[in-house]
């Protein structure tokens, strides 16, 4: 299909309008000039929030920042980012796969109890490790959501001990709400389709 070309009084008024934002946004942007390090919660039913989650461990190790990883829940199946991560990028980033899957497979609570107190242990340790720039604590509002971990614990632990430049990133459905309110950046993931629904199995390189 053979795009319209702009008139020039079309062109003009594009031009402008866009210095007009630019204008705009740099004046705004002027006034952001404060670094901190920040508890960045993705929730919600929707796909896509452990993926987001890796982009940013990927960026923190193209960016040659150490990092670390603590997965609470999915230590029942091997996944393309923890192959990717330990076998190529383990001097910048640990990875630590603490469950042994979701609840309804282990079926043995007092075990996953005691799995997701040593992933929160483990997490502790590596957001204290001043050359962590960043830690991903993936699927802990699952533990959190089943008690497994107390999220008074965890919140007066961010909010009192974490080093201020140090991020934090929590996956998972059902975000407590004293989580929330705690993070600098909060994002739901909304479900609108899902092949899963239509009789799709997950897929290598999509889910896992």
């Amino acid at each position: 299909m053979t795009e319209t070309p702009m008139k020039p009084d079309d062109t003009e008024r594009h031009n402008a309008k866009m210095a007009k934002k630019k204008a705009a946004r740099d004046k705004i942007m002027a006034t952001k000039t404060d670094e901190k390090g920040l508890v960045i919660v993705h929730t919600g039913k929707g796909k896509g929030k452990s993926s987001s989650a890796f982009g940013m461990i990927f960026r923190c190790i193209a960016h040659g920042m150490p990092c670390a990883v603590v997965q609470f829940i999915k230590g029942g199946m091997g996944t393309g980012e923890r192959d990717l991560i330990v076998n190529n990028f383990g001097d910048l980033c640990e990875f630590h796969t603490m469950g042994e899957g979701f609840t309804w497979e282990t079926q043995d609570k007092s075990r996953d109890i005691e799995m997701a107190q040593a992933a929160w242990a483990k997490a502790k340790e590596l957001i204290l490790d001043p050359r962590n720039r960043m830690v991903l604590l993936d699927e802990i509002n699952i533990a959190l959501r089943y008690d497994y971990v107390d999220v008074a614990e965890v919140v007066a632990f961010l909010r009192d001990e974490k080093p201020p430049m140090t991020h934090v990133v929590c996956t998972g459905r059902n975000a407590k709400e004293e989580l929330i309110d705690l993070a600098d950046l909060v994002t739901e993931m909304e479900l609108i389709k899902h092949p899963f629904r239509s009789g799709v199995k997950a897929q290598a390189g999509v889910e896992f």
